[in-house]
């Protein structure tokens, strides 16, 4: 149901074909269309995230009827809604999560995957949050069941993920570990509440969990590296211990030696966000709402944003993610 009047026509970020940063392009594209549970979302911002790298160089395609414009995170209000959405109101704050269309001015989005926007939090900040909220909630929570007390080991702890698994895992009660690859970033992944950060580039960090452990290693670890790393994490967990697999940097294609995950009772486990249907990820945005947004409410727990880039200048935000040297995440602005 269109309450205001809205143009025919907005600016989009285009993939013109797959490459480097700059094929990026603005367009000019057609209004995405509203489904009865559909909200149309008047974008203010969008997170830039790793999967949007890989969709640009032609290696993580959209899922069947998502839009092909980049971008799975936006924050800005509700422009329109569907004829079946009872919850959302035109003019209300909210952020998403969505399949693709987030580069763009307007998105429209299955209204399950709605959250309002926290007071005292920016536009900025919530576009920053549900690609890794979403991912974090359920993969250290619901999949690698980390509980209060626990131990828990996050790898890439400067990353969009890293900060939110830091920050989330400490405010839960777990005693929380991160690698990163600076100083300067282990420092920062302190300040966000790791108890130890570890520099994965000077120091082995299964020798150094297992010291600071006594021996026991860790009770989670979530991880996005992959390849050589599997065996070793394997080496760092509890007995009892969980792995939760996110993404496979250094490639999704490893030997397994059985013994160790035998031997200590491990579960290895992973899951993808993306290709879940509206209903599944609605569960997880409820869950969200009830269990971590009085965190972020009371300034608990707070999205880590790098830099702000104007929606036309996403080869620049893509360029400033491929360096590496970022602290949290990179957000355009619409």
């Amino acid at each position: 149901m269109m309450t205001d009047v809205l143009p025919q026509t907005m600016t989009a970020i285009e993939i013109r074909t797959p490459g480097a940063p700059d094929v990026l392009t603005p367009v000019s594209r057609p209004m995405p269309p509203l489904g009865a549970d559909d909200v149309l979302v008047r974008v203010r911002a969008a997170g830039v995230n790793r999967p949007d790298l890989m969709q640009r160089q032609g290696k993580y395609p959209p899922p069947p009827g998502a839009s092909d414009i980049p971008g799975l995170e936006v924050a800005g209000e509700v422009a329109a809604v569907g004829a079946q959405v009872a919850r959302w109101h035109v003019g209300d704050r909210v952020m998403a999560l969505v399949a693709g269309g987030g580069y763009a001015e307007y998105c429209a989005v299955p209204s399950p995957q709605c959250l309002p926007i926290p007071m005292g939090l920016s536009v900025e900040e919530a576009a920053a949050m549900p690609e890794t909220f979403f991912t974090v909630w359920t993969n250290v929570f619901e999949r690698g069941r980390l509980a209060r007390g626990e131990t828990l080991l996050v790898h890439g702890g400067t990353s969009g993920i890293g900060t939110t698994a830091i920050q989330l895992g400490r405010v839960f009660g777990a005693r929380v570990f991160a690698t990163a690859g600076s100083a300067s970033k282990c420092a920062a992944c302190e300040r966000l509440g790791a108890e130890r950060a570890i520099n994965y580039k000077t120091d082995d960090f299964v020798e150094v969990i297992k010291e600071i452990t006594g021996g026991k290693g860790v009770d989670v670890i979530v991880d996005m590296v992959g390849g050589d790393y599997l065996p070793r994490n394997l080496d760092a967990l509890a007995i009892d211990g969980r792995l939760v697999q996110i993404s496979f940097l250094k490639g999704s294609h490893v030997e397994l030696n059985l013994n160790p995950l035998m031997r200590k009772r491990l579960t290895l486990t992973g899951s993808t966000l993306r290709p879940r249907t509206p209903a599944e990820k609605g569960v997880i945005a409820r869950a969200l709402e009830e269990q971590v947004w009085p965190h972020v409410a009371s300034g608990e727990v707070r999205p880590v944003i790098h830099a702000t880039f104007p929606l036309r200048d996403a080869p620049l935000a893509h360029t400033e993610l491929e360096r590496g040297q970022h602290v949290g995440k990179i957000v355009l602005t619409v």
